[in-house]
């Protein structure tokens, strides 16, 4: 069966994206990279050395063979900013498929929604693929998606925080409000947390500090990738309803005495 995710005008078949930053070196980097199985690695073009070369360019580790670059505007504030981030990458011929962050506040890392609202909708209007960061909020997520986001980006708790989803019950809401895929970015800790984000219904998984910090990167992007695709799997099985009481396996009507 063929279960594929349409970004736009890309399609991949991996519904783990990875990240590149907080890594202990650019080998464990690349080695968590192939682990995952991730199509999409997303990089942060205000914090690389674009005038590196050879092994001491972070790109230089990136298989873009396998792996499809997206580029992020994280560590913006304004959505000008973001705009010329956005344009930054497109020059470098990175392409028009990027990662829309607009931060309002340096401490909880939370979403500026006004700013990244604006941001949307201009970058949209200039060809860009915009997959927006954006807090959990049901009425943000529908205005992204109005303003031609080709997906929404829903936090499950602050980024780095390792917290896990704290409201899956907005994500729920979200997932019912807007036709475009959902892709929880941001608070992911461990593999459960990924398989319970893919439960919901969630089309993606975006993530950096799971892998990167963990005691052992590249078992954990391994995890990683098996609690994407399980998670999903299980949600298109469709999992039973909840009972309050038990439930034999085997009817107790008919039995031979």
């Amino acid at each position: 069966m063929s279960d594929e995710l349409k970004l736009g005008s890309h399609t991949f078949t991996s519904r783990l994206f990875i990240g590149t930053g907080k890594y202990p070196d650019f080998p464990s980097m690349k080695a968590a990279h192939e682990a995952s199985g991730a199509e999409v690695v997303t990089v942060a073009l205000r914090r690389i050395d674009l005038k590196a070369t050879g092994e001491a360019s972070m790109l230089s580790w990136i298989d873009t063979a396998k792996r499809k670059l997206l580029p992020n505007t994280a560590a913006c504030f304004t959505a000008d900013e973001a705009i010329r981030t956005c344009h930054l990458a497109r020059e470098l011929a990175l392409g028009d498929l990027v990662k829309l962050e607009v931060l309002g506040d340096p401490k909880t890392l939370f979403p500026d929604v006004e700013e990244t609202l604006k941001a949307a909708r201009i970058l949209v209007k200039e060809g860009f693929t915009v997959l927006p960061y954006i807090t959990d909020d049901v009425i943000a997520c529908r205005r992204l998606e109005e303003a031609g986001c080709a997906a929404v980006m829903p936090l499950a708790s602050p980024i780095g925080s390792g917290l896990g989803i704290r409201n899956p019950y907005n994500l729920r809401i979200i997932l019912e409000t807007v036709k475009v895929p959902v892709i929880v970015d941001a608070g992911v800790g461990t593999a459960s947390d990924a398989a319970v984000a893919m439960e919901l219904g969630c089309h993606g998984v975006l993530m950096n500090t799971a892998i990167a910090c963990a005691k052992d990167p590249v078992m954990m992007a391994t995890a990683m990738r098996k609690a994407v695709e399980a998670g999903r799997e299980a949600f298109l099985a469709g999992r039973i309803p909840r009972k309050l009481y038990g439930s034999a396996s085997s009817p107790v009507e008919g039995l031979i005495s």
